[in-house]
This record gives C-alpha cells, structure tokens and sequence, in this order.
C-alpha cells in the first residue's frame, strides 16, 4: 500500500516538474502563432481583405501558400530565407517578431505564473504588438485596437494590484503620463508627435503598475538612443527631418521596466 502510494506521489511530482518545465515552452510556441497571425492582421487591416478568411500568399508573386511553408519561424529557416514558389528573398520581420512576441509569452508565464491576470497580460502584449506593427508600417494607430489594448491593459493591472486601492493609485499616474504626451503633441502642433501616442502610454502605465514612472523613463531613453543613431546614419548634409514611430519605444521602455523592475533613478544615483 504504501509502496503504491509512494510511487503515486512520485508520478505526481514528475507530472508537475514536467509540466512546469515544458510550460515556458508551450506559452513561447502560442505567442509565436499569435504572432503570425497578427502579422496577417496589421497587413490586411482596413485594406477591405479580411484577416479570417483567404489563404495566405507570397508578397513578391501572389501565389497561394502552403500550410508547411507557415509555420512560424521554423519555416523561414529551413527555406533559407526564401520564397519556395519564386526563390524571392524574405525579409526577417516575421521571424523576428514572432520570436519577440514568444519570448514575451513565455516571460509572462515566469513573471505572472497561472492566473486570472495572465490571459489579460497575454492578450495586452499581443494587440500592444499589432499596435507597434502597424505604426511602423503606417505611422498611425488604429483607435479599435487602442481601445482593445486600454481595456486589457486596465484589467490586467486591476488583477497584478495588490488591491484595488493599489490600482487607483496608479490611474493618476497614467492619466499624468498621457497628459504630458498629449501636450507635446499640441505644442508641436503634431509635429513631434501623434495624439494617438498619448492613449497608448495610458494603457501601457496601467499595466505597468507600479513601475509607469519608470517606463516612461526607459522610453524616452530608448527613444533618443536610437534617434542619434538614425540621425548620425543620414547622408551628410543632408537637412531633412527623419520621421520616427513613437510606439516601439512607448512599449520597450514600459516592458523593460515592468518585467525588470529597474528603478531609474537608483540607476541614476548610482552613476553619480
């Protein structure tokens, strides 16, 4: 009896070691998929092409796309990089955020672990890369997916609050952080920046908690980083202005500092 019991117990701590370790696995693999279709998503978005039906298809010759050649970045590997319909060379982007939104995935498992917050946080992070996605191809944000990105980045901070006057506490901040955004787009009279950045450091502040302060920080930061780059990059000479998306560096400073919880100004004094 007791030796059944005992192998029981045995099975049952295997199961769940097996389980915690291959989890991480499961939620990159998810998060990979999710992006592939997000990736269908923001190409087809307000195109009159609808996003759930039609077969995938070769941006270089429109020919129809099979199954094997969609799985996500395992496909673009074994094809070398290549179109196997016209032998046309694919650009990385889909790989890469495909690995990005994974690693994401399997980053919130580890932070969150199974609860209520996790499929808030997981279905925030994957409109929050349709969002990046499409203000890099478009420069704009589609108020639908603003609005989606609000909500489940609002439940998700309700949920990871220690209580729901924790989360109040943390409304003003947001409101503060959209506030100045929005105001940098009024005095530039949209020059610097687009309105829509402000809703979106809204959403982003509430999910962050406790640490908005400081991924606004990180993002600005990060902004002015790879702008001097970009900038040191132009042809000499040259005077044109280079036109920037302010999304992607909205949503690696937040992350960055969410997921890290790296306090700026304990960075700063221990540089001074």
């Amino acid at each position: 009896m007791y030796a059944k019991e005992t192998r029981g117990y045995a099975a049952g701590f295997c199961y769940h070691v097996a389980m915690f370790q291959l989890a991480p696995f499961a939620f990159f693999a998810l998060g990979a998929i999710i992006a592939s279709f997000i990736g269908v998503l923001v190409a087809r978005l307000n195109t009159g092409q609808g996003f759930l039906t039609g077969r995938s298809r070769c941006d270089a010759c429109n020919a129809p796309l099979k199954p094997l050649f969609l799985i996500p970045i395992i496909s673009y590997f074994t094809m070398g990089g290549r179109a196997r319909c016209c032998g046309a060379s694919l650009t990385p982007y889909a790989p890469i955020t495909e690995f990005l939104l994974g690693f994401l995935f399997a980053l919130a498992y580890n932070t969150i672990g199974f609860s209520v917050a996790l499929p808030c946080m997981l279905i925030s992070i994957s409109v929050l890369l349709a969002l990046v996605m499409y203000d890099l191809a478009h420069q704009i944000l589609p108020t639908a997916l603003l609005i989606i990105f609000i909500i489940g980045s609002a439940l998700t901070g309700f949920f990871l609050a220690g209580s729901a006057s924790m989360f109040y506490d943390t409304i003003p901040v947001a409101v503060l952080v959209a506030f100045f955004l929005a105001l940098i787009h009024f005095l530039s009279r949209g020059r610097a920046m687009g309105l829509a950045d402000a809703p979106l450091a809204f959403g982003l502040a509430l999910m962050s908690g406790t640490a908005a302060l400081s991924g606004f920080i990180f993002s600005f930061w990060i902004g002015a980083v790879i702008g001097i780059i970009m900038l040191a990059q132009r042809p000499q000479g040259s005077r044109m202005g280079v036109e920037v998306p302010l999304a992607p560096f909205l949503a690696a400073g937040f992350l960055l500092a969410y997921f890290t919880q790296w306090n700026p100004f304990t960075l700063i004094a221990a540089l001074s």
